[in-house]
């Protein structure tokens, strides 16, 4: 399933080419587009691991770009 987030403070397109890239590799990732210019995440994922990939990809946008905030729509 698809998930849209709004992201907030995001500031930076090599960080966002580079949060698409660490979140790709997340068990459970189908697919994820990370754009600066819409500020916008989507994220399509196995649905039981769902809160599992949420929580480290909030984690890894925080670590790449610390005043980064996910807002799911």
């Amino acid at each position: 399933m698809k998930y849209v987030f709004r992201m907030e403070d995001l500031e930076c397109a090599h960080c966002a080419a580079k949060m698409e890239r660490e979140i790709s590799k997340l068990d459970g990732v189908i697919s994820v587009n990370v754009s600066f210019l819409a500020q916008k995440m989507t994220l399509e994922c196995d649905e039981e691991n769902k809160p599992d990939i949420f929580s480290k990809a909030k984690a890894i946008c925080k670590r790449i770009e610390p005043d980064c905030v996910l807002v799911e729509r």
